[in-house]
């Protein structure tokens, strides 16, 4: 059975372990695990998600549910972080989303634009920094390439990278589907190649064909 290692066996910079050990064992669970609130969805899919919930709309309300509900950290767009989380910060990690894209291009050849920087993370107090990497995309060289210089700020200024890792694009579809075990156990790893600190990966369904 694998044990998961400790944090002074991964080889992290002081930064980058002062921040995750924030992350895992001074908020939420406490454990070594964490359960973080993910609140950008308002870019990646538009209003659609709060129709069931309107006061979910209200990022004021989810910052301090984040707060009240004990999780390990907070997952939003830069645009939210300057203007809601300032009232909470210290009391729940910050994790900003570096990048995103909407919803409205077809996902065939998928690509988050970068619209915010590490130095925006540390200026904000933040414990941690998000990236989504759509691994199999068309688009997958320009992807690599300004995640190249997200890695190397983050490394540089000691920011834990959390990379969302999802696979994407036809040649995915036509070998299992973004479900597979093949796509997400193949985007697991190569997060994992190219230097991300947490890697987060969408359960595998290998019943569903895309």
């Amino acid at each position: 059975m694998q044990t998961r290692p400790s944090l002074r066996e991964l080889g992290l910079n002081s930064g980058k372990k002062t921040r995750l050990r924030r992350i895992l064992f001074d908020h939420g669970l406490r454990n070594g695990s964490a359960f973080f609130l993910p609140y950008d969805q308002g870019l990646e899919h538009g209003p659609r998600d709060f129709f069931a919930n309107p006061q979910a709309s209200d990022p004021a309300y989810i910052v301090k549910l984040a707060v009240a509900g004990g999780f390990n950290g907070i997952a939003i767009q830069i645009g939210l972080a300057e203007k809601f989380y300032w009232d909470y910060a210290g009391e729940v990690p910050l994790i900003l989303k570096l990048n995103g894209k909407t919803d409205i291009p077809s996902d065939a050849e998928a690509l988050s634009p970068v619209h915010a920087s590490v130095e925006d993370a540390v200026r904000l107090g933040a414990d941690a920094v998000g990236y989504t990497l759509y691994v199999g995309s068309p688009a997958q060289e320009a992807d690599f390439a300004q995640y190249r210089k997200v890695r190397a700020d983050a490394e540089r200024l000691g920011m834990p990278l959390i990379v969302w890792a999802y696979p994407r694009g036809a040649a995915i579809s036509a070998k299992g589907g973004n479900n597979s075990f093949y796509a997400v156990d193949y985007a697991a790893r190569v997060a994992s190649e190219l230097g991300a600190d947490v890697v987060k990966v969408n359960f595998p369904h290998p019943e569903k064909t895309s």
